[in-house]
Order: structure tokens, then C-alpha cells, then sequence
């Protein structure tokens, strides 16, 4: 890692693209609150029906997508009209691409100004190089549009080479750097059109990035859209979000308590600690699986587990936050690219980060709340998809938070059967 100022970057350990409608005059701009229930798959209308440029819908076929998710159906009409939007929609419902669409579709890259049209804040740098390259996808038939991803561990003069000669209308980043550009005065924000925070939750819980993001926010325009997103938003933290904007629409698709994740099988596992290794092989001999991320709680075990199975003959890789920034980008990618089919990762592998052939999820080590449980599991079974994951219960603690999950998304989660049947969790 780069030193001192360089390293500015992620303040946590710890992961969208598209899917969507019903008619569009059923979202108004008039900053009310849209509570939806249970998401319906596919609905009639596509995304022509949101007037979006002619480059985007062509952009947008190109990737595959057809129909808008519930969310974007919610939110885009109310967005590319510029309004703000506080969005919780649990994972999978292409979050990201309601604010990429709505911000590339309002941009003005012939704008006389050279300063930053957009600026995106998120908690770590692989979901910020997601984000960044989302937006490249879907700006593929906008040439003249430019996007720029900024995080620590580079060194900041980089940073500040591209900020002077290639003037990107849109930034990613995390709060440490895009703060550090910006009282540099290297990132410009008194044109910004567009502010935008992606699992806002997660920047806004920690006291130190909130400073940071609050410091970057009084340096934009007093007139600009907000976009809040979120797989998980507390009561809590809600009114925190709305300090940011003016009048929001809030969108909360499937309230807290259905958050549940359409097509995924769940089940669970009782086994001593000493069992999880033997589970792990027999599980990855008798699943059919396109790709599979098992969790573990600490860097350590990461590595450890990442050495076991390969000398199993279960070649894996490993991303976790001990490694240097470069290194996860270039592990993320792989697997992303299908160079590996197994991953094991920590949990800063569970929020937003999306690969699309992800069907298979196992949670070596229970996680620590409901909300990490469900940031994880949701990396299987994206867009509606199936998918199944698997939680290894070890402890009285792993049962008690077992049970706290099934209460909030009023779910059962079953003991996991001697056989499965592959139609349950492979798409066909």
C-alpha cells in the first residue's frame, strides 16, 4: 500500500446490475413515501418506457436486460427527472443501475464546465470499481462520456493526472480519497449535478466516514439530485439519509421484514467446528454449481481454507482484506471472468459485489447479525435467479442469530436434507 494520505481509503471490512414495471405514472414526484410488497418477476412494460437516450436503451440491450426490476420501476421516472430518492431494495434488484441510468441519462458532456457532473461515494474500493465499470457499460454508445474510480492505495498523483487531463464527468470513489482530491482542490465539486451514495447504510453507520462524506457534501452546489441506496436501511438511520436531500421520494421495497430472497434455497447445517472441513468437501463433491463464495469470519481462516481445498483438488481463490489493494481488484476480476469457480472470501466480499454466475453461497462461519446474512447469501440467486446457500451452525451464538434471521424475514430455514435436488438451486 501506498503511505500516509495514499492509504485513506476503506474505514470498514466488508458488496448490482440490473433487472424491472408497472405503469410509470404510478410513481409521482411528489416525495411520498412507496412502500411495495412482494416482488412480482417480470413486469409488462421495458425500459423504452422510461424515455431513457436512445444510447442507453441500446446499451441496455446489449447487456441482456429486458424488463425492469421492481425497483427500477419504482425509482427511475422520479429519478431521471432529477428528483431525490431514498431507496432501500434488498440484494439483487439492480440498485446500481436506477442511479447509472438516471445520472447518464440527464449528463450533459458537452457542458462548458470540465468539472465533475457526478460523484458516487461507497464504502470500499471493489464495489466502488463495480460501480465504475457498470457505468462504462451502460455509456458504451455515449463515447464522449468519461468515468474515473478513485480509492486509496494508489498513489494520489495518479489521481490527480487523470482529474487534470482527462476530466471525467463522472467519479467513483471512497469517502478518505474523493475528501483528500477535494480539499486539494485537485477534484473539483462546484458544478456537481448529481451526488449519489450506494449502500448508504454502510457510510453513513460509520462516524468517521459520515464526517468524511458530510465534509465532501458541503463542497458541492446547494442544487443538486441525491441518490440514496441501500439493501438494508434501519428506521434508525432513515432520517439521517433525508438530512442529505430535499423532499426525497423513499422507496422501500420489501419492507424489513420481507426482505426474504426470491429463489433461494435455504438450509443450515449443525456440526462441530472440527466437522466443517469434511462437510465442505463432501458439499462441493455432490453440489452442481457455476460458481460458489464460501464465507469465513477472519483473514486467517481465509487463507487457511483457501490452502486446504486446493491441496483438495478444489482449486480456489481467495480475496480478503489483508491483501493489497491491486490484489483483490486482480482476484475480483478473475473470478468475476470465471477463471475460478470457487472463491472464499471475508465479508468484505459480501456487500454489492455482483457476479452473475454465482449459484451457490456457504457460510462456513455463521455471521455475526441478520443483516450480514442476508448481504451474503444474497451474492446467489441475483436478478431472480436460483440459487441455495448453505450455513454451517457451530455454537449456541450461530443458533441464537440463526433464529433472530428466520424471525425478521419470516423465513424457515430448514436442516439441510441428505440429497437436494439440483433443479432447486440450477437455473435450467
Amino acid at each position: 500500500m501506498a503511505d500516509n494520505d495514499d492509504d485513506l481509503v476503506d474505514y470498514d471490512e466488508e458488496e448490482v446490475v440490473p433487472e424491472v414495471a408497472k405503469d410509470a405514472a404510478a410513481v409521482g414526484g411528489d416525495g411520498k413515501e412507496s412502500k411495495k410488497g412482494h416482488y412480482v418477476g417480470i413486469h409488462a412494460s421495458g425500459f423504452k418506457d422510461f424515455l431513457l437516450k436512445p444510447e442507453l436503451l441500446r446499451a441496455i440491450v446489449d447487456a441482456g436486460f429486458e424488463h425492469p426490476s421492481e425497483v427500477q420501476h419504482e425509482s427511475i421516472p422520479q429519478a431521471v427527472l432529477g428528483g431525490d430518492i431514498v431507496c432501500q431494495a434488498k440484494s439483487g434488484m439492480g440498485k446500481t443501475a436506477v442511479f447509472v441510468l438516471a445520472t447518464l441519462h440527464q449528463l450533459n458532456p458537452s457542458a462548458e464546465s470540465e468539472d465533475v457532473q457526478v460523484l458516487v461515494l461507497c464504502h470500499t474500493r471493489e464495489l466502488a470499481f463495480q460501480i465504475a465499470h457498470e457505468y462504462e457499460r451502460f455509456s458504451k454508445y455515449l463515447p464522449s462520456i468519461k468515468t474515473a474510480v478513485f480509492y486509496g492505495g494508489v498513489n494520489v498523483t495518479q489521481n490527480r493526472d487523470i482529474l487534470k487531463k482527462e476530466h471525467p464527468h463522472i467519479v467513483v470513489g471512497t469517502p478518505g480519497r474523493i475528501l483528500k482530491l477535494a480539499r486539494d482542490k485537485d477534484l473539483k465539486l462546484s458544478s456537481l449535478k448529481h451526488f449519489v451514495l450506494d449502500e448508504c447504510d454502510r457510510v453513513l453507520e460509520s462516524l468517521d466516514m459520515r464526517r468524511d462524506v458530510q465534509e465532501i457534501f458541503r463542497m458541492t452546489p446547494h442544487e443538486k439530485q441525491v441518490l440514496l441506496f441501500s439493501a438494508t436501511l434501519s428506521k434508525e438511520i432513515r432520517p439521517v439519509c433525508k438530512k442529505f436531500c430535499q423532499d426525497p421520494m423513499e422507496i422501500y421495497v420489501d419492507d424489513e421484514t420481507k426482505l426474504t430472497l426470491h429463489g433461494l434455497q435455504l438450509y443450515y447445517a449443525k456440526l462441530a467446528e472440527a466437522e466443517k472441513n469434511k462437510k465442505l468437501n463432501d458439499l462441493l463433491d455432490a453440489l452442481e454449481f457455476n460458481q460458489v463464495v464460501i464465507f469465513v469470519s477472519k483473514v486467517a481462516r481465509a487463507k487457511e481454507l483457501n490452502r486446504l481445498l486446493t491441496e483438495c483438488n478444489f482449486p480456489s481463490i481467495c480475496i480478503h482484506a489483508g491483501m493489497r489493494q491491486e490484489e483483490r481488484i486482480s482476484k475480483y476480476k478473475s473470478f468475476k471472468d470465471f477463471n475460478a469457480r470457487i472463491l472464499v472470501a471475508t465479508d468484505l466480499f459480501g456487500r454489492g459485489i455482483d457476479i452473475e454466475r454465482v449459484n451457490v453461497v456457504i457460510n462456513y462461519d455463521f455471521p455475526d447479525d441478520s443483516d450480514q446474512f442476508l448481504h451474503r447469501v444474497g451474492r446467489a440467486g441475483r436478478f431472480g435467479t436460483k440459487g441455495i446457500a448453505i450455513s454451517f451452525i457451530s455454537s449456541e451464538a450461530d443458533q441464537t442469530i440463526l433464529s433472530q434471521i428466520q424471525s425478521r424475514f419470516e423465513v424457515n430455514i430448514p436442516t439441510l436434507p441428505d440429497e437436494i435436488d439440483m433443479s432447486t438451486y440450477m437455473s435450467t
